[in-house]
């Protein structure tokens, strides 16, 4: 588990993420609202020197980040409600070839790598702190946070 005290401090740790990232690396984010999901999301993108602004997904479901060391995809799957819907995107094409990172996406996308990195933050009460919990699922995730 991590500690972050601030938005900055949630965006830097998303950078020092984003150098434990190959490309077809799957991470999946939870928490509830204002937890950090997007600023940890423009972390990674600064640290994966990907071109255009990273925001918050809600209302176009998806971008697509190109350029840098990796290409990102971005996914909000906040208003999706089936896999049905995930398969509609059509994100296993993108998938291979970037970093996928899903905001609300537990229970919907898993399939789409055989390994995943889930990110879990929440907000600790009445307070700005917020904490990551990151637990790997198959790979060898478990080795590279080690280099966290």
């Amino acid at each position: 588990m991590v500690l972050l005290r601030t938005p900055d401090e949630t965006h830097e740790f998303g950078r020092r993420l984003a150098e434990l990232l190959r490309p077809g690396d799957l991470l999946v984010l939870t928490g509830p609202l204002g937890a950090g999901k997007t600023a940890l999301t423009q972390g990674i993108g600064a640290g994966l020197a990907v071109r255009g602004r990273v925001v918050s997904p809600t209302f176009v479901i998806a971008r697509v980040h190109p350029g840098g060391r990796i290409p990102l995809v971005h996914v909000d799957a906040y208003r999706l409600g089936s896999l049905d819907e995930v398969d509609d995107m059509d994100l296993d094409v993108a998938v291979a070839d970037s970093v996928t990172v899903v905001e609300w996406g537990a229970g919907l996308v898993e399939q789409l790598a055989d390994a995943r990195l889930e990110v879990k933050l929440s907000r600790l009460p009445d307070s700005e702190v917020r904490e990551v919990d990151l637990v790997p699922v198959g790979g060898d995730w478990a080795t590279r946070l080690t280099r966290l």
